[in-house]
């Protein structure tokens, strides 16, 4: 733990928790927000996600740090991350056939155009990520964003034909390159900066404050006043598709939290629950895939339902009880974590794409 920042370790539990609750209650709960507790369930989709690849993004700027100016070592970052690239995109592609839903493709993705760009000056991420949006609404005017999509149960009919897979992965998917690459790109910006001095963190919370609140208010109360129901979808669009309120939006979120966690892993370094909350988040790659398998298995049998993917087929499980399960879920993830770390330094798929990919 001492040559890395703990903060960017407790970020990645709090996503993957995040990212319990988004798919257990995707798969299980309600889509009407009828309750209070729906809603606050609610709030956790998209910002997980947004999170999970910014972060992403920030591991592979500071594994690429190491390198400086030595070109031998900036190849040889380049060969593992697009090695480790592969490994998700193949992995993602088998996954997808137990959920849909699937992110590791394109996190496979994202990592095989981002060993391309590496290196840059920082400013050109930024860039990169205002281009990824541009691509992506110009691609709006070209292509129907719900083509291939069945909104009714979130499938997606043409994947598996080559028309319907580049579309899904690079345009209309759940995580398409355009424009959840900008994420990323804003990840790789932000893995430049020196977090460790005091002044960073405090400048990007308050920077992604300001966001925050510019950006609530203009979704919340700026369609009161507009009647174009155009315009009043596309600032309120939540997900599908990600529009620029949205992208901005679950950016400054996110970009608030990382920098509380930065912040908060300075006094908690060292103790014993800090570093159990780390190590749970250096293995997101294994809890992805264990809670989207054994996790919903679990819920499933607690629900007394059948695991199906068409999720507006069955009624919804309470919002208390899929908390709870998730919680607990979390919690228990903690704790095998902790005994694994024991013996092995990696989780176990972390394991294998590192021997794949190092």
């Amino acid at each position: 733990m001492t040559n890395r920042i703990i903060g960017f370790d407790l970020a990645r539990a709090y996503a993957i928790f995040g990212m319990f609750i988004v798919n257990f209650n995707m798969v299980f709960g309600s889509h009407s927000q009828q309750t209070s507790l729906d809603r606050f369930l609610m709030l956790f989709n998209g910002n997980s996600s947004t999170m999970f690849v910014i972060l992403a993004g920030m591991g592979v700027s500071l594994m690429a740090n190491s390198a400086n100016d030595n070109l031998i070592q900036q190849n040889q970052i380049k060969k593992i991350i697009l090695k480790r690239s592969l490994f998700l995109f193949a992995f993602g592609l088998l996954f997808y056939s137990w959920w849909p839903a699937d992110i590791l493709h394109f996190y496979g993705g994202y990592l095989h155009l981002a060993a391309l760009i590496l290196f840059v000056p920082k400013q050109y991420f930024l860039f990169g990520a205002a281009l990824c949006v541009l691509i992506f609404h110009g691609l709006l005017m070209w292509i129907p964003f719900d083509t291939g999509w069945n909104f009714n149960n979130f499938t997606y009919a043409d994947f598996w034909t080559w028309n319907g897979f580049l579309r899904n992965t690079f345009y209309n998917g759940w995580n398409a390159i355009f424009p959840w690459f900008a994420y990323f790109l804003v990840g790789l910006y932000l893995g430049r900066l020196p977090w460790k001095n005091s002044h960073i963190p405090n400048r990007m919370f308050l920077f992604g404050l300001v966001l925050y609140v510019i950006m609530f208010f203009t979704q919340t109360y700026l369609p009161l006043w507009i009647h174009n129901p155009d315009i009043v979808s596309y600032l309120t669009a939540d997900y599908l598709p990600p529009y620029v309120p949205f992208m901005l939006s679950t950016s400054a979120f996110s970009l608030m939290l990382i920098s509380i966690f930065i912040k908060l892993g300075n006094y908690v370094e060292g103790k014993t629950l800090a570093n159990l909350l780390a190590y749970t988040g250096q293995m997101t790659l294994t809890h992805y895939v264990l809670h989207l398998t054994i996790g919903l298995i679990g819920l499933s049998i607690i629900a007394q339902k059948p695991l199906t993917y068409d999720i507006l087929q069955l009624p919804p499980t309470d919002a208390f009880v899929i908390l709870s399960y998730s919680i607990c879920y979390f919690v228990i993830s903690c704790l095998i974590t902790f005994a694994w770390r024991k013996r092995f330094k990696q989780g176990p798929l972390e394991m294998i794409m590192r021997k794949f990919s190092d």
